[in-house]
């Protein structure tokens, strides 16, 4: 078997998974079914020696507050990328697949493409494995392929593939006789009750040159954007910056729409091995296996005389009941907690379109503030003070950095950390502390072999984290960035 290269699409903000997915920390990141988040359990499935599949290694395109937290995981299961390609910007997923396609085409112009998003759930992944199988035989045909799911239900949600003949029980790739958009109930249980049509996955086999070629023809303006981009990107700390001039003349515009539905050499795979793309608070329950009463908890949560309810807490220190529920989804974490009617699983967009009306920071901001050195969460804040607790992974290393408007008071409560204020340089261990005056330049860094977890009071005029002069950073982050 010829070698694989993974393609994966690590963007997006994921409004329907709310307040578990944010803005600044999307689903992919975030572990909704087991230990492992969405993107790891990606990686893993295209990674390695799969059957008679061999794969090489990933190429990943995000954007650039996401680039620290995929290397983290990536390293947390083992895998060492192909390239990880950053985006200037979103623009959805025609200029990213082209590029990944350039970069790949560089060192092999026949290198096979599996590109996949990094958000989706595959239960069984030998069958996946055969499916791809069998795109392999049409790719030598010179086909461009995608995946289509065998709907289990009448889903409105997804876009759908009508094959133009009925899949046999080979399972080999069928032609595409049309893409059909997201439908009303009456028309997807049409579709469903046919057996022609397959939901639209948005997964991709194909040559590169193959996909290239496709683009010029069918996107003639958006190849020369996308190639000056590539042409133009930056190798910084092992990630490659795709060019933001170039890129900002790309169109933002999906593959389906610039090259499938125009293309007329397209086959489809059709899989019925188990699939999900998590899109909403339903599905997450589904994928988590409902029990006898159709209930599904998770985290500290309880359930009592439930039916058909996902109740959910993503907070250690805070318990969630439901009593009596039917048709509910209760999800909780320690800023935000949503509670809804299943039938409104893909409304809950809407609640984030309301929280960004009102200002409310629960609406793109995670908890959480990750950063490449660790993260951080508030746990206190006022007018003139906060209080946080920030974590450090061994070996990480904070910014040289100073304040003008607050000092800071450091009480280390687990590990080691070395602190630098102005030209002192001292060790302190658990239950130690240090006062950082206000202007005094400063760095933390753990060290030891463990996390590294302190307690940072701050007071002063301005808390904001915009407060900052950066000396030295080995992230390489400018004046803007935080931490």
């Amino acid at each position: 078997m010829p070698l694989i290269f993974p393609v994966i699409l690590c963007g997006g903000s994921g409004t329907r998974l709310w307040p578990l997915s944010r803005k600044s920390y999307p689903k992919q990141f975030v572990p909704l079914i087991n230990t492992e988040t969405l993107f790891q359990a990606s990686a893993k499935r295209l990674s390695g020696t799969g059957g008679a599949l061999q794969f090489g290694a990933p190429t990943i395109l995000t954007g650039a507050d996401f680039r620290f937290i995929v290397t983290e995981q990536l390293q947390e299961i083992g895998i060492d990328p192909g390239a990880i390609l950053i985006e200037p910007e979103g623009r959805n997923t025609a200029p990213a697949i082209l590029a990944a396609a350039l970069h790949l085409a560089a060192k092999d112009p026949d290198a096979i493409m599996l590109v996949a998003p990094s958000d989706h759930v595959v239960p069984d992944v030998d069958a996946f494995h055969a499916a791809i199988e069998k795109g392999l035989a049409a790719i030598d045909a010179g086909k461009l392929v995608t995946f289509g799911i065998k709907p289990t239900h009448a889903e409105t949600a997804y876009g759908y593939l009508e094959l133009a003949s009925q899949p046999d029980a080979s399972k080999t790739a069928v032609d595409l006789k049309r893409f059909v958009e997201k439908p009303d109930a009456a028309h997807a249980a049409e579709m469903l009750a046919a057996g022609t049509f397959l939901w639209n996955a948005g997964i991709f086999l194909f040559k590169a040159c193959d996909i290239i070629a496709a683009f010029a023809q069918h996107a003639p303006d958006l190849t020369p954007p996308v190639t000056d981009a590539v042409g133009a990107a930056q190798a910084d700390l092992g990630f490659l910056r795709l060019d933001p001039q170039a890129w900002a003349k790309a169109e933002n515009i999906s593959i389906d729409y610039a090259v499938m539905e125009k293309a007329d050499n397209l086959a489809v795979v059709p899989f019925d091995g188990g699939w999900s793309d998590l899109g909403a608070w339903d599905a997450v329950w589904r994928a988590s296996g409902p029990d006898e009463n159709g209930v599904v908890t998770a985290g500290t949560a309880t359930a009592i005389d439930c039916e058909n309810s996902l109740i959910r807490s993503d907070s250690a220190h805070l318990e969630v009941v439901g009593i009596g529920l039917k048709n509910i989804m209760a999800i909780a974490m320690n800023d935000a907690v949503l509670v809804a009617d299943m039938s409104c699983a893909q409304d809950v967009k809407k609640a984030v379109v309301a929280l960004k009306a009102k200002g409310a920071a629960q609406a793109t901001h995670f908890p959480k503030d990750h950063r490449p050195w660790g993260w951080f969460e508030s746990l206190v804040v006022s007018g003139r003070f906060q209080v946080k607790r920030i974590h450090v992974h061994p070996g990480g290393v904070l910014s040289l950095q100073s304040h003008f408007h607050r000092s800071e008071h450091w009480i280390v409560v687990e590990g080691t950390a070395r602190v630098t204020v102005d030209d002192e340089i001292q060790i302190i261990t658990e239950n130690q502390s240090v006062y950082i005056p206000l202007g005094a330049a400063h760095r933390l860094e753990n060290p030891g072999k463990v996390p590294m977890v302190l307690i940072e009071v701050q007071t002063g005029s301005y808390v904001g984290e915009d407060d900052i002069i950066r000396y030295e950073d080995v992230y390489a982050r400018g004046q803007g960035a935080k931490g």
